[in-house]
């Protein structure tokens, strides 16, 4: 093994990325008084933090114990996070139904950005524009997803599976037990798309 100094040394890279993954508290089973699980919730601000720059999580590697820090030093038109719902123990995999309450419009993450960044960044609200949901068994080729999409200038939402589409509310949207997350930079140029389109009756 190496000294002591490379042992405890600390280590700073950049790396772009195509989504940000998000990590669920472990669920504990409670029970109310007519024995039905009771599904925690946590809201996406918290799971958020893993990115504030500040926030260590701990990590296991096939010889140590790794704590890592990750900061957001740029924030793309198009967000993508992924809500790690999934995980494979030594037998089996399983899925973690804590549901996420997340904004559909103005998820703000100037609070999850260091100073210096922040003042680079005009604009740091995002809107959804679509939430995908995995439903049942998590075992390959058991479970079914479906996706909530927002039609933008009417600002309606559909729920998309397979060949149905239907009109769904937000509020049920809210409920779901979201996988995966797509927002959109709500800049100047987005805002005069969307209202050119709205006032020609088109999606941009």
């Amino acid at each position: 093994g190496g000294d002591a100094g490379d042992e405890y040394s600390e280590k700073t890279s950049q790396s772009p990325f195509l989504w940000l993954t998000l990590d669920l508290p472990t669920t504990p089973l409670f029970k109310d008084e007519s024995e039905k699980n009771i599904i925690p919730q946590v809201p996406l601000s918290t799971l958020l933090l893993k990115y504030d720059g500040r926030t260590e999580r701990e990590y296991k590697t096939w010889k140590d114990l790794v704590l890592k820090k990750f900061e957001l030093r740029r924030l793309p038109p198009y967000l993508i996070v992924v809500v790690k719902r999934i995980s494979k123990n030594n037998f089996f995999l399983e899925k973690n139904p804590t549901i996420v309450n997340f904004p559909l419009i103005n998820l703000d993450l100037h609070e999850f950005l260091s100073p210096d960044v922040a003042a680079q960044h005009k604009h740091t609200r995002y809107n959804l524009i679509a939430n995908i949901v995995h439903e049942g068994d998590p075992k390959p080729g058991a479970g079914t997803y479906r996706v909530h999409v927002e039609h933008s200038s009417t600002k309606e939402w559909y729920n998309l599976q397979d060949l149905h589409v239907d009109e769904v509310m937000p509020q049920i949207i809210a409920l779901s037990e979201a996988y995966v997350q797509i927002y959109e930079l709500q800049t100047d140029e987005v805002a005069q798309k969307k209202n050119a389109a709205a006032k020609n009756g088109t999606a941009p």
